[in-house]
């Protein structure tokens, strides 16, 4: 299962996810999203585990506080095709 995992602290690492998620069941990946041009994150980040695990995982963790904001998680839907870039 892939989840979502928003309004992140721009200080949060892929570890901390991995921490994190990791309470829930085995992690396979956990990965902060960076900006391209500025390298700095972007606030969300996507972590991949079991399915039953994803699932209590995110019952439990939607809405918590983490680094002083409330995450909002939820199952990652497949990215939207966007066109061609001008």
């Amino acid at each position: 299962m892939n989840i979502y995992v928003g309004n992140l602290s721009f200080t949060t690492s892929s570890q901390d996810l991995e921490d994190l998620f990791g309470q829930y069941g085995s992690v396979e990946s956990a990965a902060i999203i960076n900006d391209r041009e500025t390298g700095r994150s972007r606030g969300f980040g996507f972590v991949e585990m079991e399915n039953a695990a994803g699932a209590k995982a995110i019952e439990e963790l939607d809405g918590k506080d983490f680094g002083g904001r409330n995450l909002k998680i939820n199952e990652a839907r497949p990215r939207e095709s966007r066109g061609p870039r001008r």
